[in-house]
């Protein structure tokens, strides 16, 4: 496929996704007290050492008392793994699955890494009913993952039933955060029907649209995002995280905060382009009409393709196209 580029100056630039103080918030964990576990109203625990079918080397508990995986210290949450036999397993730690679900919204998880070749910390999100079948059909959000072989490289990705890692076609992306065992960042989605943002710090690294067709048999096959879908935070040991340096254990996955916000009442999607109708078009004096409902593919009704969107503007304000 023949590739080309053609730089535009002319688009003015809007927000890339909701006016941040229409988001409302709707539930959170502040992890507040000197000492303490999680809260058994928010959270549940999942237990077992089965490998979890990534091949994972940890039992995960749900132990409450001097060696608890999870904790609540100086006002964060502890996810803590540990080398300890335990079950038949060579390591411990702990899976919390939020109790409430939500369909649709802003969640904002700040939390510091932690560093080691083996572990696997995780932000990610499940359906809490599998409307669809089981994995992968149902669908998976992974807002964050961190291979502590790879330090500072942060994962995001979609998993459904057309793409998925199986198949070796998930969306995704990934990026460095150079100081991610260091320091807290945020770790942010905003979840629409018609596409998920992934942030770090409010800074847009990756976006999926919503692809579908809508009413058609199969869409859930490629977008299973419209049901509810309930938090999960984790730390694996082995798997896809590689071979453990046990020199580092134990470790800690640090969790400030857990924020989930309601976009309802935001300007909704928020286009790149000036005079977006309703339809979701514009018109550019380059590319004629062009259709931008799924940013950052876009139509021109002129050239009669696809374009693609792949670097934020220059400094004169122009973005690059690439013509599919």
């Amino acid at each position: 496929m023949r590739h080309s580029h053609v730089c535009i100056a002319a688009l003015a630039i809007i927000a890339t996704s909701f006016d941040a103080s229409a988001a409302t918030l709707v539930w959170s964990d502040e992890f507040e007290g000197s000492f303490g576990y999680p809260d058994q109203s928010k959270w549940s625990y999942e237990t077992g050492g089965d490998g979890w079918g990534n091949s994972e080397l940890q039992y995960y508990t749900d132990r409450r008392d001097a060696l608890a995986n999870a904790f609540i210290w100086e006002n964060k949450l502890i996810i803590k793994a540990r080398k300890e036999s335990y079950e038949g397993m060579a390591y411990t730690s702990a899976r919390l699955n939020s109790r409430e679900s939500w369909l649709y919204g802003r969640f904002v998880i700040r939390a510091k890494m932690p560093s080691g070749a083996g572990t696997w910390p995780a932000i990610w999100m499940l359906p809490t009913d599998n409307a669809y079948g089981t994995w992968p059909d149902s669908g998976e959000i992974d807002i964050m993952e961190h291979l502590g072989k790879d330090s500072g490289t942060i994962y995001t990705s979609l998993h459904t039933e057309a793409q998925n890692h199986m198949l070796g076609n998930s969306r995704s992306a990934s990026f460095v955060v150079s100081d991610a065992t260091s320091a807290f960042h945020d770790y942010r989605i905003d979840w629409t029907e018609t596409g998920i943002w992934f942030y770090v710090d409010d800074e847009l690294k990756y976006y999926t649209p919503n692809e579908s067709v809508e009413g058609s048999e199969d869409a859930s096959a490629s977008w299973p995002f419209d049901q509810p879908f309930h938090l999960l935070l984790n730390m694996a040991m082995g798997g896809w995280g590689g071979t453990v340096d046990e020199s580092v254990l134990p470790q800690d996955f640090e969790i400030d905060y857990v924020r989930v916000y309601s976009l309802e009442g935001a300007d909704g999607l928020a286009y790149r382009y000036d005079g977006v109708d309703v339809n979701g078009w514009t018109d550019n004096p380059v590319l004629g009409q062009i259709y931008v409902r799924l940013d950052p593919w876009i139509w021109s009704d002129r050239l009669k393709t696809w374009l693609y969107v792949p670097t934020p503007p220059d400094e004169i304000g122009g973005w690059t196209y690439v013509f599919n």
